[in-house]
């Protein structure tokens, strides 16, 4: 009996699935179209898991190492919102361990979603038990996507960059998810300034666990000159929203069409959506 037990269990951790890549490739994806508006979305998903009350941080709390039937249910309730988006970008992703049913979050949103480029960044490596990540989803084909480590005292958290239109004058979209340290936020925006310090169009998104008043005035983001969302976009927690963690911020050439704390409770955090346009003498470069 303990024989088969053991031949159950060595199944269930290390299951005969194939290699699952960290991006889709770009062979189906579509060029770039300035033309158009783009529409953007920044949504921590902890990794799937439905909390509405500060309890269900206790009493939900082994859904972050163990399965749970209803996760599936949750990531294509995320997928339909997705689908209404063109740039998404994922914190809290499982890239596919026991927790999450060996899925990688991020492929399985943009399958569901019918989003055809997608890029896992992997931060924090547990093996079985999980694998953290951030996840960008795209209908466009990117000019390049590079990640990297977030210097801080623990390591875990990363920031993905993609770039977009020509390589002259690119659109810069930076999805990350900073420390709750004030002083290793410092030291990641740092770093995330010197990314972006050459170029006019950027993009930063992701959860920031800090208000951008703070980001924009005592962070290395003050040497910018990025437009922030109004203050009163609070999306934590997102059944009660009394905090302004997530963001979208950009630079003034591009033209912000419409922005909002998406009420959409699936997570611990709300999606912040944006809708913006390039200006039009980047359109003509075209």
């Amino acid at each position: 009996m303990y024989k088969r037990l053991r031949k159950q269990i060595d199944t269930m951790l290390k299951p005969e699935r194939p290699p699952r890549g960290r991006c889709s490739g770009l062979e189906h994806v579509p060029e770039f179209e300035p033309h158009r508006h783009i529409r953007l979305l920044t949504f921590n998903i902890q990794v799937g898991i439905n909390t509405s009350s500060y309890r269900h941080y206790v009493t939900r709390s082994w859904q972050h190492i163990l399965p749970h039937r209803r996760r599936i249910e949750n990531l294509d309730r995320i997928a339909q919102l997705i689908s209404n988006y063109d740039v998404i970008a994922l914190q809290e992703c499982d890239g596919g361990s026991l927790r999450s049913g060996y899925i990688n979050q991020v492929q399985y949103l943009a399958e569901a979603a019918g989003i055809p480029y997608w890029y896992q960044q992997l931060n924090r490596n547990l093996g079985q038990i999980a694998q953290h990540s951030n996840g960008l989803l795209s209908r466009y084909r990117p000019l390049d996507v590079t990640e990297h480590k977030l210097p801080g005292l623990i390591p875990g958290r990363g920031v993905i960059i993609a770039r977009y239109g020509s390589e002259e004058d690119p659109l810069v979209l930076v999805q990350m998810h900073l420390s709750l340290s004030k002083a290793a936020q410092q030291r990641q925006l740092g770093f995330v300034r010197e990314q972006i310090a050459d170029y006019q169009h950027v993009v930063l998104m992701g959860d920031m666990n800090n208000h951008a008043e703070e980001l924009l005035t005592q962070t290395p983001l003050k040497e910018t000159d990025l437009v922030p969302l109004p203050d009163s976009a609070h999306s934590f927690p997102s059944w009660r929203p009394e905090k302004a963690l997530d963001h979208i911020l950009v630079s003034p050439s591009l033209e912000i069409r419409r922005s909002e704390v998406v009420s959409y409770p699936m997570s611990d955090h709300l999606p912040i959506a944006m809708d913006i346009a390039l200006p039009k003498g980047y359109l003509e470069t075209f």
